[in-house]
């Protein structure tokens, strides 16, 4: 089937064409990994040079103190990599005594950083080109400097304005004060020598060197118990992907720890709905997309954990037909409903994606979770960290339960999917919440309604909130926003820029030919390039 690209939305941009290429949320992300494939490397050299170059021109979403998550195609299978972090082994539940929940920013929220571990994991098993060559773009770009983009330069301000008080933050991130404009130039000396003690060490340093003997002094300079064991026992963990089908495309993501599953669960859902001969954009079909979101939702603030947690209700059985079956039938075609959890056993963010000739395919997400993560920088390293251990709960019992050496929740996810054994699109929506809301509707948009990468990234989205709450970008038609009132939904609107509350898609497309499409996300900053 030849391409098509019909214009249906708002968008400066069009698909991109070709047989190398890579979509990131900045622009000199996207050159930095067409580089690497320019100069003999391939699709793993260019995610690891991007993601690498993000930490840098774009600090609102990620740093060298992230964790990250990868799905990839080798040519011949597909392996899935979850590089987060876990807990201090001092971060017991009583730890956290007479407190409602973990603390969102400083110290208190900071689990061991995966990022670092993902890039020397992916470089070492796949790569082509040493790590020194792959990082070279992220170390000029820190220590040379970079002119700071709109997108960027608006979050940047909201970060610093509630985050200016942390430890090492105001030193790095607000020169002379303040934040950086867009259009003014950032750089970071030490970010750059951290970048090459990483690219030097293969990664080590971040771990058992001295970076880690900065991280762990800052940590215990100001009360926090991450510890120098903590840091070198971190290892990225092979852990394959789940699946739902759906029609003749088979959707795959990261297993728990992350929130992907929720994706699979609300395709596996629309697979019994009943969606043929209704278009895109119908309010039946948003209708049914959102409710089937919200069934996924019930279970997976209930039972997703750490998967050595999941011992009463195993990702299996969330994602099992007959299960989802049963929790489709819940859904009304005429109205919005409020369900709880159901029984399944009866008794921040930056995304990439790049692809070469060679046929390799990437899908790679890292972040610091809220914005600036917890606002903590270790200082002289230019090492921003996350806020991770947020996602724990303190309900006790909870599959969830903050707990000492165990993984959190994790919103970030890299999609993927599959069509006859062979790779199909790799795809991610960067975005708190939003991420695998987003999952879905481009994997329903791209593979049910046929809409090219780029106008399914072009479209207008709605995200759930809680209830029957649900936001929607202004560009949905007011007669569809209307329609879905009537039939129950609390609908609010937001412009598409409002708090970036419907994320940045970055996707890639195999065409029958051999070739790509790449597509990038107009809310963001980003680019979508090849050659």
């Amino acid at each position: 089937m030849p391409l098509r690209h019909d214009a249906l939305y708002p968008s400066r941009r069009s698909p991109v064409l070709a047989e190398n290429v890579a979509a990131t949320s900045h622009p000199l992300a996207t050159q930095a990994a067409l580089s690497m494939m320019a100069r003999g490397g391939n699709a793993i050299d260019a995610a690891i040079a991007a993601a690498a170059t993000l930490t840098v021109v774009e600090p609102t979403g990620n740093g060298l103190g992230s964790d990250a998550f990868c799905i990839l195609w080798d040519g011949k299978e597909l392996h899935g990599l979850n590089a987060s972090g876990m807990s201090p082994e001092a971060w017991t539940p009583g730890r956290f005594q007479g407190q409602t929940e973990i603390p969102f920013r400083g110290w208190g929220s900071v689990t061991v950083p995966g990022a670092v571990s993902a890039w020397a994991e992916l470089s070492h098993r796949f790569g082509k080109l040493d790590l020194p060559t792959v990082l070279a773009p992220a170390i000029s770009y820190a220590e040379d400097g970079f002119v700071v983009s709109p997108v960027i330069g608006a979050l940047w301000q909201r970060g610093a304005e509630v985050l200016s008080d942390q430890a090492g933050f105001a030193e790095m991130f607000m020169p002379g004060g303040r934040a950086p404009k867009a259009g003014e130039r950032f750089r970071s000396a030490d970010l750059a020598r951290s970048l090459q003690r990483i690219a030097e060490s293969g990664g080590r340093d971040f771990y058992e060197g001295t970076l880690a003997d900065k991280i762990v002094a800052h940590a215990r300079e100001n009360g926090a118990v991450l510890n120098a064991t903590d840091l070198a026992t971190h290892r990225p963990e092979w852990c394959g992907t789940l699946s739902t089908d759906f029609k003749d495309v088979s959707l795959h993501e990261i297993p728990p720890n992350g929130q992907g599953i929720a994706a699979l669960m609300a395709l596996g859902m629309l697979e019994h709905l009943d969606l043929e001969g209704l278009e895109a954009d119908d309010t039946l079909a948003l209708h049914l997309q959102i409710e089937a979101i919200k069934l996924a939702f019930a279970d997976l603030h209930s039972f997703v954990a750490d998967q050595r947690y999941m011992t009463e209700v195993t990702p299996q059985d969330l994602i099992n037909p007959d299960y989802l079956k049963t929790r489709a039938q819940l859904i009304s075609r005429d109205k919005a409903q409020v369900h709880g959890p159901g029984a399944p056993k009866h008794g921040g963010t930056v995304y990439l994606t790049t692809a070469d000739s060679s046929g390799m395919m990437v899908s790679f997400i890292q972040s610091n979770y809220s914005g600036f993560g917890s606002g903590v920088v270790v200082p002289g390293t230019g090492i921003s960290l996350q806020n991770r251990g947020a996602g724990f709960t303190l309900e006790p019992g909870h599959p969830n339960e903050v707990g000492p050496r165990k993984r959190p929740f994790q919103t970030i996810i890299p999609g993927f999917l599959m069509q006859g054994g062979r790779p199909k699109m790799s795809f991610g929506v960067m975005g708190g919440p939003m991420q695998a809301q987003g999952h879905l509707q481009m994997a329903m948009r791209t593979q049910l309604w046929g809409q090219d990468v780029q106008t399914a990234a072009d479209a207008p989205r709605w995200r759930v909130i809680e209830g029957n709450k649900v936001a929607c970008e202004a560009t949905l038609p007011e007669a569809t926003r209307a329609r879905l009132a009537e039939m129950g939904h609390e609908i609010s609107v937001e412009q598409p820029d409002s708090a970036f509350g419907f994320g940045g898609a970055q996707l890639i497309e195999r065409l029958e030919c051999g070739g790509y499409a790449a597509g990038s996300d107009p809310r963001k900053d980003g680019q979508a390039g090849g050659f």
